[in-house]
């Protein structure tokens, strides 16, 4: 009887971190550059004095969902999106680099290029410092060039490059600010076959329709669970009521 109430409690409990991780996902679907995140169950025996003969359900965490999304023009010079594999930059709120695939830039008061969260671009030379009354261009390398207001095209003043990176996939986790880095904490170096898209933003890449089902699946599963507790319990009345009566 106990075997079940671990099973279905425990079911039940992580079926509401998925529905909220799901949530999550649906809730970030118009995010440029968010990346879904997978979940998934496994079971885990129960350690104790007596035989392993119970077990429980852990909700696992399984990764990322790195597909690209798919990609918006805007026609504004300060916004990139990454073509393929890769990622942008950027020093977090700690101080530490860390990796986006948000490429909506700004400048800050101070001529700093950086996120529109006020996180700072990393470029490959340290911190890009766009010069007063300038027109920005991004190449499609990363690197960042400047055309005084009023001149002509040929006066082209190159300020710096983006650090672009493309480490493994299997060696990047999600923090929780949202910002992706490498498991051991370091940020290798810029990769030369990154490219960006100038004037666009990449889209999430959530399946709102699929995230939909999935929550719908999710509600009826843990209705399942909770009538196999409803049972257990049901179970346990009828089998007291029969030794009562022997």
């Amino acid at each position: 009887m106990d075997r079940l109430i671990y099973t279905a409690m425990t079911g039940a409990k992580h079926l509401l971190e998925q529905q909220t991780t799901t949530s999550h996902n649906l809730a970030n679907a118009t995010t440029n550059g968010f990346k879904a995140q997978l979940d998934s169950f496994r079971a885990v025996p129960v350690i104790s004095e007596g035989l392993p003969t119970r077990a429980f359900v852990v909700d696992a965490t399984v990764g990322t969902d790195f597909s690209a999304g798919g990609i918006q023009q805007t026609g504004r010079d300060l916004d990139l999106a990454i073509q393929g594999k890769g990622w942008l930059v950027v020093q977090g709120e700690d101080g530490v680099e860390k990796m986006t695939r948000h490429g909506s830039m700004k400048i800050n008061e101070n001529g700093v290029l950086q996120t529109q969260n006020g996180l700072q671009v990393v470029g490959e030379g340290g911190p890009i410092t766009i010069p007063p009354e300038m027109t920005i261009a991004i190449a499609k390398d990363g690197t960042v060039s400047a055309i005084p207001m009023g001149s002509r095209p040929n006066a082209v003043q190159v300020i710096g490059r983006l650090k672009l990176v493309n480490p493994p996939e299997n060696n990047i986790v999600r923090g929780d600010d949202g910002l992706f880095k490498t498991k051991d904490g370091v940020i290798p170096d810029a990769d030369p076959a990154v490219n960006v898209i100038n004037g666009a933003l990449e889209l999430s890449n959530v399946n709102v329709a699929e995230a939909m089902v999935n929550m719908i699946n999710l509600a009826r599963q843990f209705e399942m669970q909770m009538k196999l507790l409803t049972n257990a319990e049901n179970n346990e009345t009828k089998a007291s009521q029969i030794l009562t009566l022997s």
